[in-house]
């Protein structure tokens, strides 16, 4: 556990990531007291000046420790300081894997932080901003620190521009915090409604979404020392966890009248639909670039990137002949079976691609320089001297339409591992002795009286602080206010009957499925499969007799709450106690809560709600390590912090594989384990202020 002062300076690193490590921080109230080789040869003229103006009329002053040993930097200078820094480029990763084992290998926390400080004004700050949180992520001493959220330290990535001329101004204006207006985001700023994707855009551009996303690349970096790399299915979970964004955004679509995603599975192809983000590059206040409709993918000959259009399409038929034969071939020439246990696992590294890919020269990588290609479709020689896009950039990927039609096409590739494995057999799915008898979710409301197996969505207006990422702008709390997607709290009453004698565990799955497309054409059972959203997953101990369960959405395996998605800054918003505070913690990894639920349709949209017991004896993972969880709310998409997948079952389980009936009907008939009810989700177009 760190100590006071420790926590303090780790948490200032997070703070205004453009501005020089010795400027103050924290409404002004803290500062940094560097050695003086720390000061940069920009400053190094200065620094006595610069030590007598921003060291006065501090609260705090944090002494960092002299390196005797300094890092050397020169390997970081292709990624200049004003360029944009990508996951998807294999040249940054590269570096960004040097630089991490440089803050992972600090041999204590002090020196740690002082390495930070020392290397922060050296090197791009997109690069140092993900490096520092996956060292501060995966250090011993500092694991369970709070990460900040990624939309306050660059809020740039996230929110329309002129909300910034707003937000300084009104900073600047009302030196009183509690007096500043809340600057309003406006709902749809990148396209009008004629544009047919732009339905989608509260999805796409949420940013709890995106911040999910970056944080998720965060947890599970694909480059580095084992240590951070090498975690338990870290290629199955980027398969389901991206898998079930594709099935949510389809039924998304569904909700909006608009048809599945068509999968960029030609890349060839013109790319029909276009994007114009107009977000802002902090690094050097440039728009990411646009993308008209109809571009067309071109070899890429960039300084820092080269990729040739046909490398995609051998590395995709490679894992695709591959999967049709089941087994892949090391770089030994070993063929490795891809079984219904592992398979899904070793293929999740080769498409990603990783370092723990195991023939990453033949395989290629092929999701990777497929952000790349469309990224740079608008300049692929750099002749004009642009960016990428924000496919380029985890932080904004999810944002563009494209997105979806490129991890559609990588899902499809999974998917035809999943569709070759042999459909689960009854012994697969059964668990002896426990009925389902009834399942009925309600509202969650103080009178009681709503109706059962209902359940609303509306959009809410909420605040988030930009006052971390305004670098070089007034001090104190500035609110931007934006519009997103919510719904009602509901909960599950499930009841089951263990007819045997003894107490069983049981694991409760929850899914979501749409019963019919956009067209209100029904779906079949292996069409619902692939767009079944898991809403929970969690277990009990059922004792002999009726068991009556209640679980409130709030608890559900799949979201953080919506304070960790848009955690207040300061110590004034932190709870006191410790086992609170040990609650409060941020662990960003999970799909917003605000979006656990589709949209819906104002007239009302049927689904088919699908609850599974599974027998815990099958699920159980023996844990290596007894420590408490830290933050594992989230598990389903994001795994537990340090320790084995939670569930023994393969993900998405048991939707990840081919079902022996027809419909989900003749399925649950079969098995008294399961059950099924209809659901309505009814979208109310009204706009509420979030409550306090």
């Amino acid at each position: 556990m760190s100590n006071p002062t420790n926590r303090k300076a780790l948490e200032l690193l997070f703070e205004r990531p453009l501005e020089p490590v010795f400027t103050a921080r924290d409404d002004g109230k803290a500062v940094f007291d560097i050695p003086d080789s720390f000061y940069s040869e920009q400053y190094s003229d200065v620094k006595e000046d610069i030590l007598s103006r921003f060291s006065e009329d501090v609260d705090i002053k944090i002494p960092l420790r002299e390196l005797t040993k300094k890092p050397d930097l020169t390997f970081t200078k292709p990624v200049g300081k004003r360029k944009q820094f990508s996951l998807f480029n294999s040249l940054h990763r590269s570096i960004a894997a040097r630089l991490i084992d440089i803050l992972m290998n600090a041999e204590t926390e002090e020196l740690f932080i002082a390495t930070c400080a020392y290397v922060k004004d050296r090197v791009n700050p997109f690069l140092f901003q993900y490096c520092y949180a996956v060292a501060v992520q995966h250090r011993k001493d500092t694991k369970n620190f709070a990460i900040k959220p990624i939309a306050e330290m660059f809020p740039q990535n996230f929110v329309e521009p002129a909300v910034f001329k707003d937000a300084r101004a009104e900073g600047e204006l009302v030196r009183n915090t509690g007096d500043r207006r809340h600057i309003d985001i406006p709902r749809n700023y990148t396209a009008s409604d004629r544009e047919e994707e732009q339905r989608m855009s509260y999805f796409r551009e949420d940013i709890g979404v995106n911040s999910h996303h970056w944080h998720w690349h965060l947890v599970y970096p694909g480059y580095g020392a084992d240590e951070i790399v090498k975690k338990d299915r870290r290629g199955e979970l980027f398969y389901y966890m991206h898998h079930q964004i594709i099935a949510r955004y389809n039924v998304e679509r569904f909700c909006n009248g608009l048809a599945k995603i068509k999968i960029l599975n030609n890349i060839r192809e013109p790319i029909a639909e276009g994007y114009f983000p107009k977000i802002m590059s902090s690094l050097n206040n440039r728009t990411y670039p646009a993308r008209s409709a109809f571009s067309k993918l071109h070899d890429i000959d960039r300084e820092d990137a080269k990729l040739e259009i046909a490398d995609l399409e051998r590395w995709a038929n490679r894992i695709i002949q591959a999967i049709d034969q089941g087994f892949v071939t090391d770089t030994k020439g070993n063929n490795i079976p891809l079984d219904p246990k592992k398979g899904i696992d070793i293929l999740g590294d080769i498409i990603e691609s990783t370092q723990l890919s195991i023939n990453p020269q033949f395989y290629g990588s092929l999701h990777n320089e497929g952000h790349n290609a469309i990224s740079c479709c608008h300049d692929p020689d750099s002749r004009f001297l642009e960016d990428f896009g924000v496919m380029g950039d985890v932080t904004t990927a999810m944002r563009d339409p494209i997105f979806y039609r490129w991890h559609g096409y990588i899902d499809s590739i999974f998917n035809r591992h999943k569709e070759l494995l042999s459909p689960y057999e009854d012994a697969d799915l059964a668990f002896q002795g426990i009925h389902v008898s009834k399942v009925e979710v309600r509202i969650q409301t103080a009178s009681q009286k709503a109706s059962p197996n209902t359940l609303l969505t509306y959009m809410e207006k909420s605040d988030v602080d930009l006052a971390a990422g305004l670098d070089f702008g007034p001090k104190g709390n500035i609110y931007a206010t934006f519009t997103h997607l919510q719904h009602a709290p509901f909960e599950y009453a499930i009841n089951v009957n263990n007819a045997e004698n003894v107490p069983k565990r049981g694991t409760f799955r929850i899914f979501i499925c749409p019963k019919s497309d956009e067209r209100g054409t029904l779906l079949t059972l292996n069409e619902q499969r692939l767009l079944a959203i898991e809403l929970d997953r969690f277990t009990e101990t059922l004792v002999p007799g009726m068991n009556n369960i209640h679980q409130s959405s709030n608890s559900s395996s799949v979201t953080i709450p919506y304070e960790r998605s848009f955690r207040r800054l300061g110590p004034k918003y932190q709870p006191t106690d410790e086992r609170q505070l040990a609650e409060f913690r941020f662990c960003g990894c999970g799909w917003p809560e605000h979006l656990l639920l589709p949209k819906g349709r104002p007239e009302g949209m049927a689904f088919d709600l699908f609850v599974m017991i599974s027998d815990y004896t099958g699920d159980e993972v023996q844990q290596t390590q007894d420590q408490p969880s830290v933050c594992g709310d989230s598990s389903s998409f994001c795994g537990l912090k340090d320790k084995l997948y939670p569930d023994n079952r393969s993900m998405g389980y048991p939707f990840d594989r081919r079902l022996p009936e027809k419909s989900l009907e003749e399925l649950i008939n079969k098995f008294p384990n399961m059950s099924m009810i209809d659901v309505v989700i009814r979208y109310n177009d009204v706009i509420v202020d979030r409550k306090a």
